[in-house]
């Protein structure tokens, strides 16, 4: 892996920047290319930030992300680097792919488990709870002050990435670096303002839609939804409007596995993956082409809804039992080197 300080010195001697993020942009890729984008800005660089989707109106409070370039319209552009931020694999780069293609350096910077190094120049760090937390220890590193736009960029990617400090992802030092980030002035109150409390009436809608599929598993472990492109088009709802619906879902009692289809296409479907406390669902992911976090993955699958329904909720129960015989395991493992220790003291 390459060192952060190492890529530091790259982007000093870079001129016309990229700077592109995944498709269905959330609040960390969102936030860590534009405060990327305004350190770079603040060096003098030429930068252009795109993304493959829109910004979800969520994150239109952000500073400056109406002049992000949208899909093809980054092709126009002329750039000797590119950093692309919080994708995992290039395909979700989208048509941005493209890019890599082009003769320039290219540097990717994750915090996905599983994370695949596609560039030059790779920095994949999971112990980071969100890819902003990575690019404030890069901004460091270039020496650039951190201005309030900075910091509330950084801190919105922190703060959606955690769940709002809810997830297990959260550490002393995610607190921490949240604190410096409002000493920087950014508005915790006002970012969660915006991100939490100003939901689109639209996604109450679909939510109520939505949870008309709702089904549990006879075990009431794992809960899933389903989310038509048919259902959306009437309510002329977008993708982005189905945001957070899985967290109601993983919230049920009981309940340790949430998943949500989502149809992208005919036979093609989105599928997101949420646990609450011992199962990773990246380990589930992986099974159907895709990865993510411990607690918080997805992929994309081909097939009929039933069909991939019974098989994806299969394959869950099996790693709820995997996991629960391995904790138990463990346990016991634990029992016997504590029963050891105390004959040795004896």
């Amino acid at each position: 892996m390459t060192d952060l300080r190492v890529i530091a010195g790259l982007l000093h001697n870079a001129n016309k920047l990229v700077v592109a993020g995944h498709e269905m942009p959330d609040g960390d890729c969102v936030g860590s290319v534009r405060a990327l984008g305004l350190a770079l800005s603040r060096m003098g660089k030429d930068v252009t930030i795109a993304l493959p989707d829109p910004v979800p109106e969520i994150f239109s409070f952000l500073p400056g992300v109406d002049e992000f370039v949208i899909g093809q319209e980054a092709f126009k552009g002329q750039y000797d680097f590119m950093v692309v931020l919080d994708c995992s694999v290039p395909e979700r780069l989208g048509p941005l792919r493209a890019l890599l293609g082009r003769p320039m350096t290219v540097v990717n910077i994750d915090h996905h488990v599983g994370s695949r190094e596609f560039a030059h120049y790779n920095y994949i760090s999971p112990s980071h709870a969100a890819t902003a937390e990575i690019i404030q220890d890069l901004i460091g590193c270039l020496e650039i002050e951190v201005t309030s736009e900075i910091a509330t960029c950084l801190y919105t990617g922190i703060v959606t990435d955690t769940g709002s400090f809810q997830y297990e992802n959260t550490t002393p030092e995610t607190h921490r670096r949240a604190a410096s980030l409002m000493e920087q002035g950014a508005s915790s109150v006002w970012i969660n303002l915006m991100i939490n409390e100003q939901k689109p009436l639209i996604n109450l809608l679909v939510l109520e839609n939505a949870l008309k599929s709702l089904e549990l598993s006879s075990c009431g472990r794992v809960a899933w939804v389903s989310v038509e492109r048919d259902m959306l088009d009437c309510l002329n709802a977008k993708d982005e409007n189905t945001d957070g619906l899985i967290g109601y879902i993983r919230s049920i009692r009981g309940v340790e596995v949430a998943i949500f289809f989502r149809e992208i296409s005919s036979h093609l479907y989105k599928v997101g993956f949420r646990s609450k406390e011992i199962v990773d669902v990246n380990r589930l992911a992986s099974l159907f082409g895709g990865g993510g976090h411990v607690r918080a993955a997805g992929c994309v699958v081909n097939g009929d809804l039933e069909s991939l329904q019974t098989k994806i909720v299969s394959e869950a129960l099996k790693l709820i039992e995997e996991t629960k015989r391995d904790l138990q395991a463990q346990y016991e493992r634990h029992s016997q080197c504590t029963e050891t220790a105390r004959d040795d003291l004896s």
